[in-house]
């Protein structure tokens, strides 16, 4: 696949997973997102969802049947949709979106909406599963193998819609942070704690899974001779820096910050806390991009 189709996935993956994660935070602390416009996020990347979902089709199948994106017909899609379990997968996204995309209008005004958008859209980035290697297995195997990758790409996306909250959160002008405010910022970090322990867990325990069932232990000496090998440890190493600033998050800015919300002078507090979750946040667009990449190589050689 070319940069193009790369520059999609990772665009699609991005897209998706800001979505869900923001609407799972906004469920789980509705006072917190109360003035960060989440319906009009979720529409947005809704809508911006269908689109890059059209666009990955076509080349989708384009790249199947060696044409070019402008040769693709209605029966090439047809037959791409209708004899592919991706295009199954493809199917079922777009109607989780549209779903996703609608409820969104109804955020403020009908109560189960919000719950309706997360559903809808976890659905849609579980059907990411069929687009890599998550469906390369057969039998047992490879449904063993399906429901790891959707843990997985679940559990990113709570993370990476979190983290996408959490900006929205503390990176308000100095000038507009208030006691209220500081105190809904603390409690959205404080509350996200328990979740982003359980975050942690489903992720190590089920990317490791997909290293074994994609990998293989016998392969793993050979993984730094390999383009596969060299972006998947780069993406593990991400990952490790992910960790220790969600730790320190957790365990020293976060109180730090309810030390100085009682001194009355929160700026240096506020301050750390940014570049902590900017970077977080970076880290995590960067492994999806690696994913992206990683999605379209072959295990074996890179």
């Amino acid at each position: 696949m070319d940069s193009a189709g790369i520059g999609i996935r990772f665009a699609l993956y991005l897209d998706l997973m800001l979505a869900t994660g923001l609407a799972v935070f906004a469920l789980a602390n509705s006072r917190a997102v109360a003035g960060l416009t989440v319906r009009t996020w979720i529409a947005v990347l809704g809508l911006l969802g269908l689109l890059l979902s059209v666009c990955g089709l076509l080349l989708l199948a384009a790249g199947m049947l060696g044409l070019s994106v402008a040769e693709v017909d209605v029966d090439t899609l047809q037959m791409v949709l209708s004899g592919t379990s991706v295009g199954a997968a493809w199917t079922m996204r777009m109607a989780a979106l549209v779903l996703a995309t609608g409820a969104a209008f109804l955020i403020g005004r009908a109560s189960g909406a919000l719950p309706v958008c997360a559903s809808a859209l976890a659905i849609a980035v579980a059907t990411l599963a069929w687009s890599g290697h998550g469906a390369m297995n057969e039998g047992t195997a490879g449904w063993l193998h399906l429901v790891a990758d959707i843990a997985h790409l679940l559990a990113a996306a709570v993370w990476t819609g979190a983290l996408f909250a959490l900006v929205l959160l503390v990176a308000r002008p100095a000038q507009r942070v208030d006691a209220a405010h500081l105190e809904l910022t603390h409690g959205a970090l404080h509350g996200f704690a328990t979740m982003g322990t359980i975050i942690v867990a489903v992720t190590v325990v089920t990317g490791l899974a997909n290293i074994l069932l994609v990998v293989g232990p016998a392969a793993f000496p050979q993984l730094p001779f390999t383009l596969y090998g060299q972006l998947l440890l780069a993406k593990l190493a991400l990952f490790v820096v992910m960790l220790a600033l969600a730790a320190a998050n957790r365990f020293r800015l976060t109180p730090t910050l309810l030390v100085a919300m009682a001194d009355g002078d929160h700026r240096l507090a506020m301050a750390a806390l940014r570049r902590s979750v900017a970077v977080e946040t970076g880290c995590a667009v960067a492994i999806l991009a690696l994913v992206a990449w990683l999605g379209t190589l072959e295990p074996a050689g890179g």
